[in-house]
């Protein structure tokens, strides 16, 4: 019988909803990815989320990875006696590497410094605020609005706003996967560490280090004979000496006598 596809059900935390995917198994979900248009429950706000399928204790739960704005709410939001400022920056949270795009929509026309100031208040404030947060938080809070109302307060001291959102929101890097790689590193170096000890790399390292122990005593016995040997020399030389000098002592006293 050939194996047949069925339902799985999907855990989304992020919208507290669950989705549903066809596999032969479970395991077939894991870095799927799921599509969500959330523009209905955030009344009319075209917000699409893309989450990515991790399998955990058997389960399949979706996380976020890309959070877009749509370009038809943009283009509806704009005006002609407006000015618009728009950034892209990446920005690291406690998890992971982000890459974030503000879009500001100003009430009147301003000037070009206007928009400066405001792209690096919204920047640095932005980068300020998500490095004490999770990747998961960060969504969550630009879908409940909250992170754009704080900012929009914090920029209506340069000039009021009428729009401030998020345009894309995206997952450069888990700093999870960093550790893992990490890890995974670690395990094969104990890996091969435990190869050579308990394989056939110990049985040759033994060898060399026998034959390595030999030469080392091989070479502390000619350092020790050829010691030997010095001192021999030089005792028959001091021996020589002493006779030389007692037979010049001898010849004086017999000349003494002679005289």
């Amino acid at each position: 019988m050939a194996a047949k596809k069925k339902f799985f059900e999907v855990e989304i935390p992020l919208t507290n909803s669950s989705a549903e995917l066809l596999a032969y198994n479970i395991q077939e979900l894991a870095n799927k990815t799921i599509k969500l248009d959330l523009t209905r429950q955030l009344r009319g706000k075209s917000i699409e989320v893309v989450f990515q399928v991790q399998i955990e204790n058997n389960k399949a739960i979706a996380e976020p990875r890309r959070l877009t704005l749509l370009s038809f709410f943009i283009r509806r939001m704009l005006r002609k006696s407006i000015s618009y400022a728009e950034d892209s920056f990446s920005a690291e949270c406690k998890d992971a590497f982000l890459k974030v795009k503000p879009f500001l929509i100003t009430r009147k026309v301003v000037s070009r410094r206007v928009r400066k100031a405001l792209r690096e208040e919204a920047k640095n404030w932005l980068i300020d605020y998500i490095k004490n947060k999770s990747y998961n938080g960060v969504f969550s809070e630009i879908i409940g609005n909250r992170l754009q109302k704080l900012l929009s307060l914090k920029l209506k001291k340069i000039y009021p706003l009428a729009l401030c959102e998020i345009r894309i929101l995206k997952v450069e890097k888990l700093k999870e996967q960093e550790k893992l790689k990490v890890t995974v590193e670690k395990v094969g170096l104990k890996e091969v560490e435990e190869k050579a000890l308990f394989g056939k790399e110990p049985l040759e390292r033994k060898e060399k280090e026998v034959e390595e122990e030999i030469e080392t005593k091989e070479e502390s016995l000619e350092k020790i004979e050829g010691e030997a040997q010095e001192e021999e020399e030089s005792k028959g030389e001091l021996k020589k000496e002493a006779g030389a000098e007692e037979g010049s002592e001898k010849q004086e006293e017999i000349e003494k006598n002679e005289n």
